[in-house]
């Protein structure tokens, strides 16, 4: 039986195929208006949102450091300036892969694995996306031209024109003057980061340091149009930098050498004050370093070498040595002695060779082991009799000492602009009490009367004294800024003047200082033969280690390092001085022979110069200067 035949329902066929394709359109329109919402969206109702983001793909402010302020000598001498130099900088938000860029440079600039590693640890210091950082200073022309070949190679990579410190003296003023060094983590916490915007470096020590905010200046910006790559296309608009301003200080570059010379290889420090204005004039610590090692990253072999030396070439001998000041401090406990009322300028002492407490057995030596027989204070200043200050100390007492002494800044921080600097120590029976919760006894006493024992001073201390001697007792704290484009030290907590109850005791102690120089019996006659004009000294020695009861100071049998050191002090001409100056030669034994002829080296320089010229050589001079028609007439 055959099937039945079904004919198909063409009908219903297009009704569903015509369902379909409503439902497709349907489906098509509303993704359509989707798209024509998101669309209209994003570019009518967020246009200024992305109208912003795409600025800022294309345009980029970038910060302008400004130009560090330079700095000069009293005479116009640079001694801090900025070299032009060319930097390999990195920004590391465009580039690509940062271990094979790094990987290139290496091959390409023949750099070590520190280098490189250095080149990273800047890297990782970037302060805000897209800065560009600089990882490697002063390159080569051929560096550079290495770097141009292969730019296509290293996007994110340039190399750009920057400013670099210099400090064309080296190590003659690396101690006065510190170094820039880069920002670390460290000073990121607490400097302002806008104000150093583009800026990578700053000061570390010195000068550098103290003056940071003036020498600075305000960084400027730039907007930049950049491509795709972030090459620089244009500038839009710049606000320029402001640069820091330019430090002149009282340093006197010749005196500086002349010190230098006259001190020679020997460690030690020597350290001019202009007593009439606190300016220091010359500022000696040796041995010395090169600051430029600094400034654009010092290796770590160079720094252990600095580090480890047995010299110590990073220790500032003028601010942070602490040394006894020996002999050089008895002009100030006569002083004492006079103000206190515990002797009086004719009273004499018999010297023995020794002085003894009462009821002890121990004698204290004076260094004549012969003894000097009966001594005033003006023979004792100028023989620097060690039995008289013995016997001085032990009637004032430690503590009336110490009111006396701290007035002149013994024991205290002296500076106006020096951060690094020691304060020393004058002690006192509440000082050892409160350090060692033991009493103070009488032998101590008599060791301070002659600047041994506990007491320390550092060499910027010592001048300090001596310029207030020379000033009567008027105040100027010692200061390296003279000027800075019209700014000058703040000297609001300047101490009150030492006003003693007899003003003529200044003289009379100058004179007894004048004697140490001039009288025969005077211990740094030597240093002053020959002398144009009168000069007042103190010579001195400190002990390095101590000498047991009995025995005698014997050079040839102690270490070199375990000698005394050599101290002299003074100032010049005694009628109106002109400066102080404060010698140390570490090691150097003999105050008079070795550190004397350090301070009239100093005092020839200076004072020379400055005397009054006779007066037919003045007329010579006058006349040499005329015109002929002058000169006829």
């Amino acid at each position: 039986m055959a099937k039945p035949i079904h004919l198909k329902d063409h009908s219903k066929d297009a009704g569903i195929v015509h369902r379909r394709l409503l439902l497709a359109g349907i489906f098509v329109l509303a993704l359509v208006g989707a798209l024509v919402a998101r669309m209209y969206y994003l570019q009518v109702i967020q246009y200024e949102h992305h109208s912003t983001l795409s600025e800022n793909n294309r345009v980029h402010v970038q910060p302008i450091p400004p130009t560090r302020g330079r700095i000069y000598d009293r005479n116009g001498e640079v001694l801090a300036e900025n070299r032009p130099s060319y930097s390999l900088t990195i920004t590391r938000d465009r580039v690509e892969d940062l271990p094979a860029t790094f990987e290139l440079l290496k091959s390409l600039l023949s750099l070590t694995d520190e280098d490189v590693a250095q080149a990273e640890r800047r890297l990782m210091q970037a302060r805000r996306p897209f800065e560009s950082v600089p990882v490697m200073l002063e390159l080569t022309q051929e560096q550079i031209a290495r770097i141009a070949i292969n730019q296509f190679r290293l996007p994110g990579v340039e190399v750009q024109a920057s400013f670099v410190r210099y400090y064309p003296f080296a190590d003659h003023f690396a101690h006065a003057l510190g170094y820039v060094g880069r920002i670390n983590e460290r000073e990121l916490k607490s400097i302002d980061t806008v104000a150093y915007a583009g800026t990578h470096y700053i000061g570390k020590t010195g000068i550098e340091r103290y003056y940071e905010e003036l020498l600075h200046g305000t960084v400027g910006y730039e907007e930049v149009e950049t491509n795709a790559r972030g090459r620089v296309l244009r500038v839009l608009s710049r606000t320029e930098p402001v640069a820091g301003k330019d430090l002149t200080l009282h340093l006197d570059a010749n005196l500086q050498r002349v010190a230098e010379e006259a001190l020679g290889d020997r460690r030690g420090a020597v350290v001019a004050i202009d007593p009439a204005t606190g300016g220091v004039l010359a500022f000696v610590s040796k041995p010395g370093f090169d600051p430029n090692l600094f400034v654009t990253g010092i290796s770590y072999a160079d720094y252990g070498a600095l580090r480890d030396s047995l010299d110590q070439p990073l220790f500032n001998r003028v601010l942070r040595g602490q040394y006894p000041p020996g002999s050089t401090i008895k002009p100030v406990v006569a002083l004492a002695g006079l103000e206190t009322g515990a002797t009086t300028r004719n009273a004499r002492v018999y010297d023995p060779g020794f002085f003894q407490l009462p009821n002890f057995s121990h004698k204290y030596r004076n260094w004549n082991r012969s003894g000097d027989g009966w001594v005033d204070m003006s023979y004792a200043i100028a023989r620097s009799n060690d039995t008289y200050f013995y016997d001085l100390a032990n009637k004032m007492g430690i503590d009336r000492m110490h009111d006396f002494m701290t007035r002149f800044g013994i024991g205290q921080r002296v500076s106006i602009d020096m951060y690094e600097e020691a304060a020393g120590l004058m002690p006192s029976s509440d000082w050892k009490r409160t350090k060692y919760k033991q009493p103070w006894y009488p032998g101590e006493t008599l060791i301070a009367g002659i600047g041994q024992g506990y007491m320390l001073s550092t060499p910027l201390q010592l001048a300090q004294t001596m310029a207030l001697i020379a000033n009567h007792g008027k105040w100027h704290r010692p200061r390296l800024l003279m000027d800075a484009e019209g700014v000058a030290p703040d000297e609001s907590d300047t101490p009150e003047s030492i006003v003693l109850r007899n003003p003529s005791d200044w003289d009379f102690i100058t004179q007894a200082m004048q004697d140490v120089m001039q009288s025969p019996h005077g211990t740094a006659r030597a240093a002053a033969q020959g002398a144009q004009y009168n000069m007042a000294g103190k010579s001195g020695t400190a002990q390095v280690v101590a000498i047991a009861q009995g025995e005698r100071y014997d050079s040839k049998s102690l270490r070199e390092r375990h000698r005394d050191h050599a101290l002299f002090v003074g100032f010049a001409p005694t009628e109106k001085p002109l400066i102080a100056v404060a010698a140390l030669v570490e090691n150097g034994e003999s105050g008079g022979r070795v550190a004397g002829p350090v301070v009239r080296a100093v005092f020839d320089a200076w004072v020379l110069p400055r005397l009054p010229k006779p007066e037919g050589e003045a007329e010579l001079e006058e006349d040499a200067g005329s015109s002929p028609e002058e000169s006829a007439q």
